[in-house]
């Protein structure tokens, strides 16, 4: 039992592939924001325009489907082997945290630190209807906070009106020139708090536990397992989320519109571009994940599984893209935000991500892991007889 618990799993090389997707996305964004000191004096070009449009909460959105579907993977082989993994996987959240802790000293927008508790909530839903995980995920992408909060706001309520905790945020100005012992002192504490109220006050809390629940449905359904079972499903939810997409972008400026003035309710308008940016978010993420599965079933399979092994080593990747490029923008370090353009950093990135592509798919061929994901997996369970090397 224990070597089939240890053992190197198989591999689904879509899943592997649209994992590779969200690292690229998450990976780009922060190149763009340069680690988040772009927002201490953002420029409306149109670099900016096109990764808040295109890439901004959408790579985020599918990394966090993902982590649904990798949830409901190892709670059905645990299943297919009579193990209750239940305890285990909470332990395994436990060590993600971990993980995220140490990361967030160097980096406090780590996404870690916010899924792996959140991850917990997933265990009472492995053995849901499928009507439940629907029906949940439904009433929590709806956002009843936002939409109460925006109720309270038009109506002059004034605690709907008071402006976000988070937009107290000093962190971008900070880093400019913080040393590295004050900044990893802000990033264990006020940085976190501040990152904390962006999720629960945008909304992104609720979204992120109505993508878990989508990713374990859709893991459930064997969607990415035999996807041309559900061809003409993806093409009819292709067509959909799109429709929506479309119509929550280019409707929040007429919605907003006949909100209050920001003299009679000052969060009328804002709450209505966050509701409406939100569900654009998830819609367009759901758009690219149906047209990445159109073209890997079609002509494009094996030029798309080539991403497959950096999907492989998204932690590892994650986690490694911090501890470089943040001590090459940051002002404890080479204070690249002063010098380097944009452009620039986002060149130097495709081009990082070319190497990450050429060293995830020379690691695979000798290792069975890469580094992060060994010592997770081998935490979880517990022992170091995980095999590594091939």
């Amino acid at each position: 039992m224990t070597n089939a618990m240890t053992a190197a799993p198989a591999r689904n090389l879509l899943i592997d592939t649209l994992r590779a997707f969200a690292l690229i996305g998450v990976y780009m964004v922060h190149m763009f924001e340069q680690y988040e000191i772009y927002w201490a004096a953002p420029q409306q070009n149109l670099t900016h325009v096109i990764f808040t449009t295109f890439f901004m909460g959408k790579a985020f959105s599918l990394l966090t489907l993902c982590f649904g579907l990798s949830f409901f993977l190892l709670m059905d082989k645990a299943d297919k082997r009579g193990v209750d993994f239940s305890g285990r996987f909470a332990w395994r959240m436990a060590v993600l945290a971990l993980i995220g802790l140490a990361h967030s000293l160097v980096y406090r927008g780590d996404i870690l630190m916010v899924l792996a508790p959140l991850g917990l909530i997933l265990i009472p839903y492995h053995r849901a209807s499928n009507q439940m995980l629907l029906g949940v995920a439904a009433v929590l992408l709806a956002q009843p906070g936002l939409l109460f909060q925006l109720w309270g706001a038009i109506g002059g309520e004034a605690w709907a009106n008071q402006p976000p905790h988070h937009y107290a945020d000093t962190g971008p100005a900070f880093y400019r020139t913080a040393p590295l012992g004050q900044m990893l002192l802000w990033n264990v504490g006020q940085g976190q708090t501040f990152k904390w109220w962006f999720f629960i006050e945008t909304g992104r809390l609720f979204q992120i536990l109505a993508l878990f629940l989508v990713g374990l449905r859709l893991g459930r359904e064997g969607f990415f397992e035999a996807p041309d079972r559900f061809k003409a499903e993806r093409r009819a939810a292709l067509t959909a989320l799109a429709a929506i997409a479309i119509a929550c972008h280019l409707g929040a400026a007429p919605l907003q519109a006949l909100a209050p003035d920001a003299n009679a309710a000052p969060m009328a308008r804002k709450l209505i571009g966050t509701l409406l940016g939100g569900w654009f978010d998830v819609s367009l993420m759901g758009v690219y994940v149906l047209l990445i599965v159109e073209l890997y079933t079609g002509p494009l399979r094996k030029a798309l599984e080539r991403l497959a092994p950096m999907g492989r080593m998204t932690l590892t990747f994650y986690v490694l893209q911090s501890l470089i490029w943040v001590p090459i923008f940051y002002g404890f370090g080479l204070g690249a935000w002063k010098w380097l353009p944009q452009a620039t950093a986002l060149w130097l990135g495709v081009g990082f991500l070319v190497v990450q592509g050429v060293v995830a798919t020379l690691w695979f061929k000798r290792f069975h892991y890469g580094p992060l994901e060994w010592v997770w997996r081998a935490a979880t369970y517990m022992t170091t007889k995980v095999p590594f090397v091939r």
